[in-house]
């Protein structure tokens, strides 16, 4: 197996924790050093991960040992540490999105293809059985050919339970930006790329209050729309309408359902890694279940680093960078569409990734792997 993959860490808030829990005891990843911007914080979660320690920012880019840095800041300064990180000659391995911005995010591709190193990007919950699935009875052709597809998401706002959620309405958030990457890539994964896109968005209130914490109570500002509804034209000729929204209470819509001439899929919420996939194939009476047929098995956060591992030059990453910039550019001018009241055609595109085949649990964290070299 060789030796592990040697990780830094940048970036300890509240996701940091699901990726550590995957990745901390890993056989084929060691991370030997955390930073935050909070001393302290990086010091507790050094003492839980065997041999990592904690540092500043500089010296873990500094460091030699490090091969990639997980980076997990704020979505702000994801484009900073990320550039950052290329600029010391190692691959990164970035949370969604991969920038606020498209120009910060194309400046991270070209500036890591010049340096030679690798850049990989969540959402990895398209890895797991629940979109993979789906795309496997797509490509099967369990519905036809594919004609459209709808994406739903919406919520009453994170203000509700995050202590301080006001990145979330300030420029760079919004729910688009902060969901979207979930929705669009599995959009990507199942239909493939987008070749143009029409928006329209909207804001229902200037203000949110923080339902949780030390700060419950606190009135932030909305500097961000909190509705946003758009529809994308994929390149192969197929139509998906998305809506992301911090406005609403709940809904009843599927996440995600794709409409072919021969079926319809119900697929389940990509910010997860699995769920059930049904089928309602016409002139059926119901819906049924798929059993799961592809995806890495019981995944969680962090898998996306892990295949970036094993690709090890052999293939593209599944979570890489030019999907990323796709969705990226996807979201943002979905915005810009909105804004301005236009159709945009996109100036970039993304080949699908290679399908993930159905990967086990303990295959995939290879525990036996490890215990037997």
């Amino acid at each position: 197996m060789g030796d592990p993959h040697r990780v830094g860490v940048i970036g300890l808030g509240v996701i940091s924790r699901a990726y550590l829990d995957t990745l901390a005891d890993h056989p084929e990843v060691n991370i030997v050093a955390v930073a935050d911007l909070d001393a302290s914080r990086s010091a507790e979660v050094a003492a839980t991960i065997p041999g990592a320690e904690a540092m500043s920012v500089e010296r873990l880019l500094a460091r030699p040992d490090v091969q990639t840095v997980l980076n997990l800041t704020i979505p702000a300064a994801h484009a900073d540490i990320s550039l950052a990180t290329i600029d010391a000659g190692r691959n990164v391995y970035v949370e969604k999105p991969l920038a606020v911005t498209f120009s910060d995010g194309r400046s991270i591709i070209d500036r890591a293809a010049s340096a030679g190193v690798r850049v990989g990007c969540a959402p990895d919950t398209v890895l797991g059985t629940g979109t993979q699935t789906a795309r496997a009875a797509i490509d099967g052709g369990l519905i036809g050919r594919p004609m459209s597809a709808s994406a739903v998401m919406v919520t009453p706002g994170h203000e509700r339970w995050h202590p301080n959620p006001d990145f979330y309405y300030a420029p760079g958030g919004g729910p688009m930006l902060d969901m979207g990457p979930y929705y669009i890539s599995a959009l990507i994964h199942l239909l493939g790329p987008v070749r143009a896109v029409t928006g329209a968005s909207s804001r229902l209130r200037a203000e949110r209050v923080i339902g949780s914490g030390p700060r419950t109570g606190q009135r932030i500002p909305v500097d961000v729309d909190t509705h946003l509804t758009g529809v994308l034209e994929h390149a192969n000729g197929a139509l998906s309408t998305i809506t992301t929204s911090f406005d609403g209470v709940r809904t009843t819509a599927a996440p995600i359902e794709v409409h072919g001439e021969t079926g319809t899929l119900a697929v389940p919420d990509p910010n997860y890694f699995d769920g059930e996939v049904r089928l309602f194939p016409l002139g059926g009476t119901e819906w049924r279940a798929l059993e799961p047929q592809a995806g890495y098995a019981k995944a969680s956060r962090g898998i996306g680093l892990i295949d970036l591992v094993r690709a090890d030059g052999q293939r593209p990453p599944r979570a890489d960078g030019d999907v990323a910039l796709h969705v990226l550019e996807t979201m943002t001018s979905l915005l810009r569409s909105a804004s301005e009241g236009q159709r945009i055609e996109l100036t970039t595109t993304a080949q699908r990734p290679v399908p993930v085949p159905l990967t086990p649990l303990e295959d995939w964290k290879a525990y036996d792997a490890a215990k037997t070299r």
